[in-house]
């Protein structure tokens, strides 16, 4: 039988050493890591490898200074950087020729998968070598292709250290993906401490992360500990992140850096050993273009990004929710009438999961436990099967989705299909624009590769 392909992954963050090997292991490969680069060379002259990984930014060596290295004693070792920096990936792209390519952070595990077989000579996966998934909770739906594929890749982030940034619309969900997350990785069994940065006044959010000493401030009676601190062993969840101000994200990126911190009023530096998830229903790259987040930061909490699309792009979810939620409020079993059902398919949900949930409890209070109707669906919604404007946006070529539809491949023919490009002009992320492309090529339209 042909040896397993070793491959030796660089990269001084453990979360993503972690994550990296997790997710290659599971391909069939033998992975050996380095945290730098100079641990990388002697690894090199000890073993051979059919494949080298390398970040990009570390400190001392850098991953662009460890590939000339390399390409000095070694110049056909297929090598992939990654790097989430503009200027890195131009410099990145100058030196490119046949044994070198790289990816951009946050990393689509599928284009890893893609360019790690490619580079190895080896063969596409074949069905029965799919991922197998864990069980989910009963708390989670996943009856859409968006969202199974999203759990799939849970299934294969949460075992891993690396951190994780949660994005999509408001009320879409994003705290049951975090709720994931922690579920199926190796601090199930500690705490999931969850912090609403956007519902702490900012003169509070400090002392309520990091906790303050007594005296600290007029009505600091006692030592608190900090959410943080509290999160040790498990999982801490920063929601609404792009609502925190610089002073505090500075110090938050030094517990990022290297698991410490200071309690308001001590000089005493404390350890903590908690895995950092974020979510944001805003564009953090526009927010850090503007001055409003740190770009250090974001590329720190950016590791991995999970997009959650909106609830009227996985419509297969719609009934499946419904019934959950009506199982919840109801006192017995409801019966959810035809029409009923027809008139939540139809509707867009702009609030979400959390519109959604509100209009079902309120449908069973109507109800009062017998079947649900349209009637008992608040009006907007009934509207939606009813209304000339309704039927006026289900025409061909006149719906929302059809009018973005056609602006997303407009703007990726004026960027050359470059999607990173694209994604800034039209002030999405990237990896929000990447399940837009997979979406569309799974519905047939030609999408051409960078």
């Amino acid at each position: 039988m042909p040896a397993t392909p070793r491959i030796l992954v660089v990269d001084d963050d453990p979360g993503q050493r972690s994550l990296l090997q997790t997710f290659l292991s599971d391909l069939g490969l033998e992975i050996v890591l380095a945290a730098s680069g100079a641990e990388a060379l002697e690894t090199l002259a000890a073993q051979e490898f059919d494949m080298m990984i390398s970040d990009v930014r570390m400190p001392g060596m850098t991953g662009l200074e460890l590939f000339e290295r390399l390409r000095e004693t070694n110049s056909t070792l297929p090598v992939l950087l990654v790097t989430a920096f503009p200027e890195v990936r131009d410099a990145v792209a100058a030196t490119r020729h046949g044994a070198v390519n790289y990816l951009e952070k946050p990393i689509d595990l599928d284009e890893l998968s893609a360019t790690v077989r490619d580079a190895v000579g080896m063969n596409e996966p074949v069905e029965s070598e799919s991922l197998q998934t864990p069980d989910l909770p009963e708390w989670l739906t996943a009856r859409s292709p968006a969202m199974k594929n999203i759990v799939r890749e849970i299934s294969v982030i949460a075992p891993s250290e690396t951190r994780v940034l949660i994005t999509g619309e408001s009320g879409v969900g994003k705290e049951a993906i975090a709720e994931l997350l922690h579920f199926w990785s190796a601090r199930a069994d500690g705490p999931l401490v969850k912090v609403n940065c956007a519902a702490i006044p900012e003169s509070l959010l400090e002392s309520e992360l990091f906790g303050h000493e007594k005296g600290a401030f007029t009505g600091a009676d006692e030592r608190r500990i900090g959410r943080v601190e509290e999160a040790t062993g498990g999982t801490l969840l920063l929601d609404e992140i792009a609502e925190m101000k610089p002073q505090i994200q500075a110090k938050l990126l030094r517990f990022t850096q290297d698991g410490t911190f200071q309690r308001l009023g001590s000089n005493e530096v404390i350890q903590a050993d908690a895995r950092v998830l974020a979510s944001t229903n805003r564009n953090l790259e526009t927010e850090v273009g503007e001055g409003r987040f740190r770009e250090d930061l974001f590329f720190r909490l950016n590791v991995i990004e999970i997009h959650l699309p909106p609830l009227r792009d996985r419509k297969a979810d719609i009934v499946p929710l419904a019934t959950r939620f009506a199982a919840e409020f109801a006192k017995g079993k409801p019966r959810p009438s035809p029409a009923f059902v027809s008139t939540i398919e139809a509707y867009e949900w702009p609030g979400n999961v959390r519109e959604l949930r509100n209009a079902i409890e309120r449908a069973c209070l109507m109800a009062r436990g017998e079947v649900l109707l349209p009637e008992h669906l608040p009006a907007r919604a009934r509207a939606a099967t009813s209304s000339p404007e309704a039927e006026a946006q289900s025409t061909p070529g006149k719906r929302m989705e059809d009018v973005e539809r056609q602006l997303i491949l407009q703007t990726l023919r004026e960027h050359n299909y470059n999607r990173s490009e694209s994604a800034r002009a039209l002030g999405i992320s990237r990896r929000a624009l990447l399940y837009k492309i997979r979406r569309y090529a799974d519905e047939g339209y030609a999408i051409n590769e960078e």
